[in-house]
């Protein structure tokens, strides 16, 4: 009998001892900005459980990942995106012919290509179906990023959000706070409570008008600052930070003043804004991608309709300007991308855009690690390479820190010690 035993110890032990041992050409640490030569990363279930110098020597059972050759990384996080679709000329007709069911399986091949691309984590701003997709990947069903929802986003009749701007009478509704639109400061709260009731895990508003939505004004404020107040107040009791999609200074100002954790795009930020930033700890996510790429698709004849193409003309060339200044003056910054105004999986260009603004590309890493983690309020699981947080980890060919296009050439993703990918 207890020859058996020791057979059967000796069998599970590997078992239960196994780890996964990845040796890292450079590993960057994202909290001192180095690039650390010859790293050992061991990993086991989800978790990290060690950070070693040199390349260590794996005991019996122990899988290793030989990345000597690639510069690796923590799981990158984009703090926008939206994974329901993807721009293309015929965007504004596809929300009369497309079903829920159709954004589904969208969101699916969209989630994925995010994931290849090294963005292990991403927070989505709009729309039901990411709450669906965030439950089936957490769940098994599906393989994507981890996602942070924000469900159906807030706005003012009329305002960015609202889907009737721009149809006919026979769809055009009064809208309410279950749609996620909002009048006065009772509205604001019932519409925080109906993202609660649905499942969000953050909550979007539309503190401006936008450049893609159907209206004419993609400037001007949408809220009172006592209307943002509402939506934040109960947004903290019920755990929620708020992102504010703002483009104007006065809308950015009032959805400062109203205690917004983020200011999404910020096209017409001014000094004065971004000192009041500081003040209040508001994060700024930038989005310069976004307006760089719908600038462009705005001078392809008939991809918007012209109110559009007018607004993206003038707007989206700006972001990249008023990033430069704003990290220059020292507002905190977070990584995110708009991905689905763009492209899906072409997230990377945003680092290469952002360091040619000003900022050191090592930093712009951070942006979309440590940053990005504070601000989703998940440092203690996320945003470095560290014991006890998910084994989140990417790895590219070459160095960032000498090339920054290297952060397009995803090499090797893993997400809570599954990997995805490993060219």
């Amino acid at each position: 009998m207890k020859k058996i035993l020791l057979i059967l110890l000796w069998a599970v032990q590997p078992m239960l001892a196994q780890k996964t041992i990845i040796h890292c050409g450079n590993l960057i640490d994202v909290k001192t900005l180095k690039v650390l030569p010859k790293m050992s990363i061991t990993v086991q279930g989800k978790k990290i459980v060690s950070v070693s110098s040199g390349f260590i020597n794996p005991e019996m059972g122990d899988q290793v990942i030989d990345l000597k050759s690639k510069t690796v990384m923590p799981g990158l996080i984009d703090m926008h995106v939206h994974l329901r679709s993807e721009t293309n000329p015929n965007a504004y007709l596809d929300r009369f012919v497309k079903n829920p069911g159709d954004q589904a399986y969208q969101a699916l091949v969209f989630g994925k290509k995010n994931l290849m691309a090294g963005f292990t984590t991403v927070r989505d701003l709009g729309g039901l179906i990411s709450i669906s997709l965030r439950n089936a990947i957490n769940n098994g069903l599906v393989e994507g990023p981890r996602i942070f929802a924000a469900g159906v986003a807030i706005s003012t009749t009329g305002g960015h959000m609202d889907g009737t701007n721009g149809v006919n009478q026979y769809y055009t509704k009064d809208l309410g706070p279950e749609e996620g639109i909002i009048n006065g400061v009772d509205d604001a709260r019932k519409a925080v409570r109906q993202r609660y009731k649905e499942g969000s895990d953050v909550i979007k508003i539309a503190s401006t008008g936008g450049v893609l939505s159907y209206a004419k004004d993609g400037m001007g404020a949408q809220f009172t600052v006592e209307e943002v107040q509402a939506i934040v107040q109960t947004a903290k009791d019920y755990g929620f930070k708020v992102a504010a999609h703002a483009h104007g200074a006065e809308g950015i100002k009032r959805a400062v003043l109203g205690g917004v954790s983020s200011i999404e795009h910020g096209t017409y930020m001014t000094e004065e804004i971004m000192e009041l930033m500081k003040k209040h700890g508001t994060y700024y996510v930038p989005t310069v991608i976004a307006g760089r790429s719908t600038a462009d698709s705005a001078k392809i004849p008939n991809y918007y309709p012209e109110v559009v193409r007018m607004k993206a003309l003038a707007i989206g060339p700006m972001i990249q300007s008023t990033f430069g200044r704003a990290y220059k003056a020292g507002v905190k910054i977070a990584f995110g991308t708009d991905a689905g105004v763009f492209g899906h999986g072409k997230n990377a260009r945003e680092f290469e855009l952002m360091h040619e603004a000003g900022m050191p590309a090592l930093e712009t890493i951070q942006s979309a690690t440590v940053n990005a983690a504070d601000l989703l309020g998940q440092s203690d699981m996320l945003g470095s390479i560290e014991p006890g947080k998910w084994a989140d980890i990417i790895a590219v060919e070459g160095n960032p820190a000498e090339t920054i296009q290297s952060m397009s050439r995803v090499k090797f993703v893993m997400k809570e010690g599954k990997v995805y990918k490993n060219e």
